[in-house]
């Protein structure tokens, strides 16, 4: 095991990676900006050292401070979290050749993943389902048009260096390519530097199912079950839950066992998840994200298994401490992602927490790095905290999720908990009936309705 780990990130995900090394016995370095001075995990971290101003692209991302940072504290393996620096291949090649090690895949699946035209390739070579579209990007309207004619509008235009819904238009006959075409490449250029677009079929009413897979590197690898992430605003998903409601027992192992052989086969090491869109029974992928997710705690809640501690031993050149046979999902556990926003425009809303009272009891488990007096500064993302509610039953978890809703509080800034009381007393949600699109529509019908008592 490593003697000493620098966390390359903020917020909750740093404090939960700083919890699962203590355990380990593993000493931690939090590397902060100037706005993060008083963050949880920089007071419980055995050193911290500061990076840079406010600004991420001075401080979470500046490869070269956060290398000398290991160099100072004598840190030999860097775990990054979601997001910042977790899918950069050249900060993973960078480590290396500094001897430190890079908790996460290799750097060629993190380029291989993270380009969608090649992750497409390489998912169809390993058995993967996808969805029917251009084998590689496209280069004209033309080209586009003609693929579109193939696999049947709908079709999305997708940037294949793409994420959170950028880079992303939907064609609906012939006449709306070009223009969707050069929208989403503007888009994309302007947000990625890559403005390489593929086309695929644009699904009605599919579902959001992503599959947790852990691989050693070595040739073996498992999947923990299903999320389904289904309930999303603008591509940003908002609430998720494993086992997906939508599923049954047939399906959930028949993709579970294509992705971990899948994963096997590609010599895949560490945490990874598979991301589908599900209709009418069948699955099509999308992408692979190549690091820890956000909602991986609902997996945690099923499985008992502590997936940072696995992305540990992995990384550090253990195998896996479970086999596909000890896995097994046990009740229902449900995340809801609370942000510093206004429940109802979804603007940001940093400032100073006056009081802070997060749920407890049986089954409640809370992943924050706010207190009570912390200021939620406006530079980064407005996530501050996750509930995660776990019960035997799906019933039971919805009627323990309302009574911790009911009992978290955080006065001083506007967050979204207005949103989730509205949501689980909702009959659809209660069903667990709904799609990719449901969450816009109920904020949309929401809207109006407001509108009109006004």
């Amino acid at each position: 095991m490593f003697s000493k780990v620098l966390i390359a990130n903020r917020g909750e995900i740093a404090l939960r990676i700083l919890r699962a090394c203590k355990e380990l016995g593993v000493q931690t370095v939090a590397v902060h900006s100037t706005a993060d001075a008083d963050a949880m995990h920089v007071r419980l971290a055995d050193e911290s050292v500061c990076i840079g101003p406010p600004s991420a692209s001075q401080s979470y991302l500046n490869i070269p401070t956060i290398v000398s940072a290991c160099e100072i504290t004598g840190a030999d393996a860097v775990h990054p979290g979601y997001g910042f620096l977790s899918e950069n291949a050249r900060f993973a090649d960078i480590l290396a050749a500094h001897g430190i090690t890079f908790i996460g895949p290799t750097a060629e699946h993190i380029r291989l993943m993270g380009d969608k035209v090649q992750a497409k390739e390489t998912a169809m070579a390993l058995g993967i389902p996808v969805v029917p579209g251009s084998k590689g990007a496209i280069t004209d309207a033309a080209e586009a048009s003609r693929i579109a004619a193939e696999v049947g509008y709908p079709v999305l235009l997708k940037a294949a260096a793409g994420g959170g819904g950028r880079g992303m238009k939907v064609a609906n006959g012939p006449d709306e390519v070009a223009s969707a075409l050069a929208t989403a490449k503007a888009e994309a250029m302007a947000a990625f530097g890559d403005d390489s677009m593929y086309v695929e079929k644009y699904l009605a009413n599919p579902r959001h199912i992503e599959v947790q897979v852990m691989g050693d590197g070595e040739g073996t690898a498992i999947h923990l079950g299903e999320r389904d992430c289904s309930l999303q605003r603008r591509h940003q998903k908002v609430w998720e839950e494993a086992p997906s409601p939508a599923l049954n027992e047939e399906e959930r192992s028949r993709i579970g066992e294509t992705v971990a052989n899948a994963m096997a086969n590609l010599g895949y090491r560490g945490a990874g998840t598979v991301e589908f869109l599900y209709e009418n029974g069948e699955f099509y992928f999308i992408e692979m994200n190549t690091r820890l997710q956000v909602e991986h705690p609902v997996t945690e809640a099923v499985t008992g298994i502590d997936l940072v501690v696995e992305q540990l031993r992995v990384a550090a050149g253990s195998p896996l401490s479970v086999r596909q046979e000890d896995v097994v999902i046990r009740g229902h556990a449900i995340e809801c992602r609370i942000n510093a926003e206004n429940p109802e425009t979804f603007s940001p809303s940093p400032g100073r927490i006056s009081y802070y009272h997060p749920p407890g009891g049986l089954g409640v488990r809370v992943d924050s790095a706010v207190y009570q007096g912390y200021r939620v500064p406006p530079h980064y993302d407005s996530l501050i905290g996750k509930l995660i509610v776990y019960g035997r039953t799906r019933v039971e978890c919805m009627m323990r999720l309302r009574r911790a809703l009911d009992e978290f509080v955080v006065d001083g800034i506007e967050t979204t908990l207005p949103l989730f009381r509205d949501l689980v007393a909702n009959a659809d949600i209660a069903n667990g009936a709904y799609d990719i699109r449901w969450l816009e529509k109920f904020l949309a019908d929401t809207r109006s309705r407001d509108k009109l008592i006004a």
